[in-house]
């Protein structure tokens, strides 16, 4: 048995160990696939904005750990394992209506992310608007990447669309002749048509239809205390610059 004396000192060791114990969480979550921008895997320089932000949440806060990093599913599998709770969070999803029903989003945007349109080079004119994109539909349907808010939006705006597996495969389709025009975000266009060899042969074309904000999304049985966690991470992040810096890295 320990002398008496002994016993206070050690108690309070204890006392300051338990929280710092109490600290750890591991949280699920996976990899997008098909999304270069987002996640790369394998490419240890340019690993993808996602996933560098995920390293970085890590980094502030040694507490927050990620599982599931070493897996992948496409985006509509993503957002079924979300909604069901078969990861506790994802980096990074857009805000829709039909999404912010299913799980929560914190409010630290992650980055921007601009709605353009891939074209082969040399071919005019360029789509001003949409109007202009629902005129070029008719002859030929514009690509979207599967999955993706921005199809429901395109078809709302009476744009005739037909769906690819991957921008990779969408912009296939446009060196091919197939459509016209590729509809996505525009750091996962230029990505992959850089990864692909056809930057010679498809450019991106001025118009910007849209302008969005990519979220770190999180189950909705995330304890307040870990998302609280998460928030205060990206808040430091967001401060110190090293979100945008992140970001510009890709652009």
């Amino acid at each position: 048995m320990l002398p008496l004396v002994l016993y206070r000192p050690l108690l309070l060791l204890l006392a300051c160990l338990c929280p710092l114990m109490a600290q750890g969480q591991v949280l699920r979550t996976v990899q997008q696939s098909n999304s270069l921008a987002k996640y790369s895997p394998g490419n240890a320089e340019r690993p993808g904005i996602c996933m560098e932000i995920l390293r970085a949440v890590e980094q502030i806060d040694p507490g927050l750990r990620f599982s599931g990093t070493d897996k992948q599913a496409p985006l509509r599998r993503v957002e079924i394992m979300l909604g069901q709770g078969e990861i506790d969070v994802f980096f990074c999803l857009l805000k829709s209506p039909e999404r912010e029903k299913q799980w929560r989003y914190v409010p630290v945007p992650l980055y921007r992310i601009q709605h353009a349109v891939a074209m082969r080079q040399g071919d005019e004119p360029e789509p001003r608007d949409l109007a202009d994109l629902v005129q070029a539909s008719r002859r030929k349907p514009v690509v979207v990447t599967r999955g993706t808010v921005l199809a429901a939006g395109l078809q709302k705006a009476g744009v005739a669309v037909t769906e690819a597996a991957s921008d990779y495969e969408a912009l296939q389709m446009l060196n091919l002749g197939r459509t016209d025009h590729v509809y996505g975000q525009d750091l996962n266009l230029l990505r992959n048509m850089r990864e692909s060899g056809l930057g010679d042969k498809l450019r991106i074309a001025a118009t910007v239809f849209q302008t969005d904000q990519q979220y770190l999304a999180v189950h909705r049985k995330v304890p307040a205390a870990v998302e609280q966690r998460l928030l205060q991470a990206l808040q430091k992040l967001e401060r110190e610059g090293r979100l945008k810096a992140i970001s510009d890295k890709y652009r």
